[in-house]
């Protein structure tokens, strides 16, 4: 088999936002051109394998003996094979059952003619940013190959994620030791896909599902959050749910998992729902006296910083103290559980699935015109199972256990004697 040679010029990709469907070649993942380089290496491989599994059924050409007895060499056909995600027109050598007169299938043949694979890397090629619109001038096909058209690449990339929607949707959910539960919306169109993160004992960030609604509204979240209780979402032991604090969610939240749920609301946004009422000249003071009173060690001390900042407040803006009063109790769900120390920079704030959701972006920001919901569900879906196995442990998850135990003791109302 002929050598490999390298190639260079490795492109960026296209992950900028507002930048249309179309992507330039030379933004194109690198592993494009290289793969078509490897195309006529492939075809010879592709006919070495066929040729040994010919011989192995029907012997040595020109000779006697060898192979199964009965069969023998038939000549050939025109068929084809897919190499990554093009389908490439070959020559299929036959193999025929004498004796009981029919054709014995080849078995390499019949698995190089599955198109799921590339189904699969056409789907890749398009999260990447490669459009359908520019397939066919940015990729440099063999003379052998055909079916290069913007539309069979747009058939092969909405059955391939179609199949990732239903593996996302049907996910038995039993199997996940949840102590963790992250929440938040991603603007699609004009609609929100709300998305469920969790995190399992062993610290493992798990994509639950997602819901299409135009608000966080509680009806929609509520339905939602059953429907992966359904699934084998399981709670008995506590649940620690981070919120931003929308109010929708938070209803949905206590609806259905009741007293199970520990919320712990966003730092960050609290912080920076309070400082949007105050002036200009007065927010870095006010910010820098709440990311220190958050970042208190217990809860007593937390709490009293808070208190203070809130008299403070009150004389300047009285909607600014009222903004701090609402939820309060529910940013300080770590430091009650007496784990803040050690798992405050993975939970105390929404950072988990807001980074997931920039990483989402880098995927379908791209596209400028969403035309159905079916279309929405399908990249979404396509999408978090392309990053999932990528995502990172919590931090701190080495004191996952504690945090189980002490949601246990939330649920009882035995918290105080756990802390």
């Amino acid at each position: 088999m002929r050598s490999i040679v390298r190639i260079g010029g490795a492109g960026k990709g296209t992950g900028g936002r507002g930048t249309g469907a179309v992507a330039e070649p030379n933004r194109l993942d690198a592993r494009v051109e290289l793969i078509q380089a490897l195309i006529p290496v492939g075809l010879e491989a592709v006919q070495e394998l066929l040729q040994q599994e010919v011989t192995a059924l029907a012997g040595a050409r020109y000779q006697r003996g060898g192979g199964v007895r009965g069969y023998a060499r038939w000549g050939g056909q025109d068929g084809s094979v897919y190499l990554a995600d093009q389908k490439v027109a070959i020559r299929v050598p036959r193999v025929r059952d004498v004796p009981h007169d029919q054709e014995v299938p080849l078995t390499t043949y019949q698995g190089l003619r599955q198109p799921q694979r590339a189904e699969e890397a056409a789907l890749r090629k398009v999260l990447k940013g490669l459009s359908c619109r520019s397939y066919e001038a940015c990729v440099e096909p063999v003379a052998e190959t055909f079916g290069l058209t913007a539309s069979s690449l747009s058939r092969r990339f909405k059955r391939a994620s179609a199949r990732k929607l239903a593996e996302l949707q049907e996910r038995d959910l039993s199997g996940y030791d949840l102590v963790g539960l992250f929440l938040d919306g991603k603007t699609f169109g004009e609609d929100e896909m709300v998305i469920a993160l969790g995190v399992t004992l062993s610290g493992e960030k798990v994509v639950l599902g997602f819901v299409q609604t135009a608000t966080e509204n509680e009806a929609v979240c509520s339905t939602f959050l059953r429907g992966l209780v359904e699934r084998g979402l399981t709670y008995d032991h506590g649940l620690l749910v981070v919120l931003d604090g929308a109010k929708g969610l938070r209803k949905a939240v206590a609806k259905v998992f009741a007293k199970q749920a520990a919320v712990q609301r966003c730092h960050w946004h609290k912080r920076e729902n309070v400082l949007s009422y105050l002036p200009e000249g007065l927010k870095p003071v006010f910010k820098r006296k709440l990311s220190a009173a958050y970042e208190k060690p217990s809860y007593a001390k937390a709490k009293t910083a808070l208190q203070r900042i809130r008299a403070e407040l009150a004389e300047v803006n009285a909607s600014a103290a009222a903004s701090l009063d609402e939820g309060l109790e529910e940013t300080l769900t770590l430091h009650r559980l007496g784990l803040f120390h050690e798992l405050g920079r993975s939970f105390k704030t929404t950072n988990c699935i807001e980074n997931l959701n920039a990483l989402i972006g880098q995927r379908t920001d791209k596209v400028d015109c969403w035309r159905n919901a079916d279309q929405k569900h399908r990249w979404l879906a396509t999408t978090l199972l392309d990053i999932e196995p990528r995502l990172r442990k919590v931090c701190g998850y080495q004191h996952l256990p504690r945090l189980r135990a002490a949601l246990e003791a939330h649920a009882k109302g035995t918290l105080e004697k756990v802390a």
